[in-house]
């Protein structure tokens, strides 16, 4: 099987897209099978649209060259547009319009939560052939090994990541947090990544983008996970932190919620300070809770594997209908063929 994933590996902190991108490659290359990032090989089984922006850094190509690669190269190959985004979550307005564009090349749509398809589906994307895979994070990387239980003695140490720096990743609780911690030294925040233009905290610690080992032991570090991001499609953060054994709270809002529902706190836009006394009280219980975390790279890759073999069936399937209607219709030609013959040899015989 050969498959092309639409999408340039960047070394370093670069987002979730980049993350699903080294995690499927790696685990496909591992099964023995072929992964590229072009449409160079006249033999693709699969081809992944993930981002269809051509002026996004990370495209190595869009919907156009898979629609021409599809018509004039190989019209067998199955292609699959992964969605992870929306206009729903920077306030823009020609994501949702890009995408439908670009659907219309997919025979299966991957939506990565249940919020961002149902969004989507009311714009008629993915209507013929969809499902939802959540994502994960590479568990050899982020996992709960040497994590250890807040004590209650010292300050509960929160912290989060982005790599986007859009206001709506949160920054009104995270300064309703720094604001908080002015008043009360018993808590410590922890920002890493980057910040919105011309922002500061000022009594949170800031680092500046972590990724890869060093971002799972600054994350181990601490006690408690936040997110405060809105309108997230899925959100490679809350996993990372989950899988390295911290409690989350999280706000309810887009498909964040289907990621941390049964492993940690929802809070409200109103009650944020409130859910955090109540974390502190409850901390035992949501610590416990996150040791089964249960997503991670691995069971995400393992479905999209699965169906692409669903798919290259489905194609082998069509092929074999084929040949056995090509071999039934020679059958019945050659039937008559006979029966013909026979006649006319008959009424040769009698003149």
């Amino acid at each position: 099987m050969k498959v092309s994933i639409g999408y340039k590996v960047i070394d370093g902190p670069w987002g979730g897209g980049n993350n699903f991108r080294i995690n499927l490659d790696k685990y496909l290359t591992e099964k023995g099978i072929q992964v590229t990032n072009n449409l160079n090989d006249r033999d693709l089984d699969i081809i992944i649209l993930t981002e269809p922006r051509l002026s996004s850094f990370s495209s190595s190509y869009t919907f156009r060259e898979i629609y021409y690669y599809k018509k004039l190269v190989n019209p067998n190959v199955k292609v699959i547009h992964r969605i992870n985004e929306c206009d729903e979550r920077k306030n823009t307005n020609f994501i949702n319009k890009l995408l439908k564009k670009a659907n219309i090349v997919a025979d299966h749509t991957v939506f990565v939560s249940a919020w961002l398809r149902n969004i989507h589906l009311a714009n008629s994307i993915g209507l013929n052939s969809s499902s939802v895979i959540l994502s994960g994070a590479d568990n050899t990387i982020f996992n709960n090994e040497g994590k250890v239980r807040w004590n209650k003695v010292e300050n509960l140490k929160i912290v989060t990541h982005h790599w986007g720096n859009d206001w709506n990743k949160g920054f009104k609780i995270y300064s309703e947090l720094d604001k908080i911690i002015d008043k009360q030294k018993n808590f410590k925040f922890t920002y890493i990544g980057n910040l919105p233009n011309n922002f500061k905290f000022k009594n949170t610690n800031y680092l500046e983008p972590l990724s890869g080992l060093d971002l799972s032991n600054e994350l181990k570090s601490h006690h408690l996970y936040l997110t405060a991001s809105l309108n997230e499609p899925s959100g490679n953060h809350h996993i990372e932190a989950a899988q390295c054994g911290l409690p989350i709270m999280f706000i309810n809002s887009g498909g964040i919620v289907e990621y941390c529902a049964d492993y940690g706190l929802m809070f409200e836009d109103s009650n944020f300070y409130e859910k955090l006394l109540f974390m502190v009280e409850n901390y035992d219980k949501f610590f416990d809770k996150v040791k089964n975390y249960s997503l991670s790279s691995e069971s995400t890759n393992k479905q999209f594997l699965e169906l692409f073999y669903k798919l290259t069936e489905e194609n082998s399937k069509k092929t074999l209908n084929f040949v056995n209607f090509r071999i039934r219709l020679f059958q019945i030609v050659l039937f008559y063929y006979k029966v013909l013959k026979s006649i006319y040899i008959k009424l040769n015989a009698k003149n």
